[in-house]
């Protein structure tokens, strides 16, 4: 079973309603609806919204007792200005879809129409609209939701639009495949003073001039391998703009990453006792905040096998490519409860990186997307 070219052209033309109207991580009300009133026509048994936030779930029962079988998507976009020139560009000043949310969901969108078609022999399909995932927020709101009890999947799969890999061809691997990643506020706080009696001040000059070179070197990069650990600081700011003042205050960000959730442990622990020593060196009171936390991604060895299998059967060529990859996903949350895997789906080797300002989705990924989804429901369901 296929899409039939009116599915097609009725599917991207919701990828482009939805690219219109962009809406940033725990916004996503509107999307939501769009999405739950698009999914209607095909008859869910069940709907769930406001799952984790503005979430939304599909379910679909098989004939017979079996399997649940998950699919996910995200629903939020970017704060960022879209310069594309696209006829259906964003309608929201500092707001896009440069990531490929709206192309994902629209793939789910579509395996619910198969399925609507032809429901599967045994189990149920839960079609999962994910919020906040740019935040890291999402996944880990939509597991602690009581309502995400209820469709607990057994198997969970997604996919990633992949710029710089060949249009449709798919980068796929198991164990690690996106870096566990944090970000890590430091606000250090003394007392200002004039600047002609510094001392009469505690000032965190010497302790940011020394974090940031001590932060770097815990977390030096270098190639993607076991212990690969890297400390990025991404903003700095001290005291006031003036010549008259010596500083009082002052704050770091840096997000961290690692290949692994236990060196990310390791990276966080070193970043945090650094903080601690420099700020009681200087006599300064030390103030920490999480943001952005995502797990590490690793895909599931079953999981990726029949990812491959439904890839091989579709006819659609696969290898490691870009695998493991730098980013992070929040998928990688879904793998503590199921057989978790995610492929990254090619959009072409000169297309724009995602979160590039002038990035669309591919409408040609949709098609291939809902046939590799399709397949691993067959496989699985029957």
């Amino acid at each position: 079973m296929t899409l039939t070219n009116s599915d097609i052209v009725e599917l991207i033309e919701f990828r482009h309603a939805l690219h219109r109207k962009p809406e940033l991580s725990g916004e996503e009300a509107e999307t939501a609806r769009a999405v739950a009133a698009f999914l209607a026509p095909t008859k869910p048994d069940q709907v769930i919204t406001g799952l984790g936030g503005h979430g939304v779930t599909a379910v679909y029962d098989g004939a017979a007792p079996g399997p649940t079988v998950m699919f996910r998507s995200e629903l939020d976009a970017l704060p960022i200005y879209e310069l594309g020139d696209v006829p259906y560009r964003s309608e929201f000043s500092g707001k896009g879809h440069l990531c490929g949310h709206d192309g994902h969901s629209t793939i789910l969108t579509g395996l619910a129409r198969l399925i609507a078609r032809q429901r599967p022999a045994k189990g149920r399909v839960v079609l999962l609209f994910q919020p906040a995932e740019e935040n890291g927020a999402g996944a880990a709101a939509v597991i602690a939701d009581p309502k995400f009890d209820a469709i607990r999947p057994d198997w969970s799969f997604s996919l990633h639009n992949m710029p710089g890999v060949r249009l449709g061809h798919v980068s796929l691997d198991e164990g690690p495949v996106n870096c566990a990643s944090r970000g890590l506020r430091i606000v250090l706080t003394g007392k200002t003073s004039h600047a002609s009696v510094p001392e009469a001040g505690v000032s965190p000059a010497v302790a940011i001039s020394r974090l940031i070179p001590g932060l770097n070197a815990l977390g030096p990069g270098g190639a993607l391998a076991p212990g690969f650990r890297l400390s990025t600081i991404t903003h700095v700011r001290m005291g006031e703009p003036a010549f008259g003042i010596a500083p009082g205050e002052a704050e770091l960000w840096v997000t961290l990453r690692a290949m692994t959730d236990a060196d990310m442990q390791a990276l966080l622990d070193g970043a945090v006792a650094l903080a601690g020593s420099e700020a009681e060196a200087a006599g300064l009171r030390l103030d920490l905040s999480h943001h952005d936390i995502f797990a590490a991604c690793d895909n599931n060895r079953e999981a990726t096998a029949e990812l491959r299998r439904a890839l091989d059967a579709e006819g659609i060529g696969h290898d490691r490519g870009v695998l493991p990859m730098r980013g992070s996903e929040d998928f990688g949350l879904f793998g503590s409860l199921s057989r978790s895997a995610m492929f990254f789906l090619g959009a072409g080797e000169t297309h724009p990186m995602c979160h590039n300002p002038d990035f669309d989705f591919p409408d040609a990924l949709i098609e291939p997307g809902v046939r590799v989804f399709h397949r691993i429901l067959r496989n699985l369901l029957g």
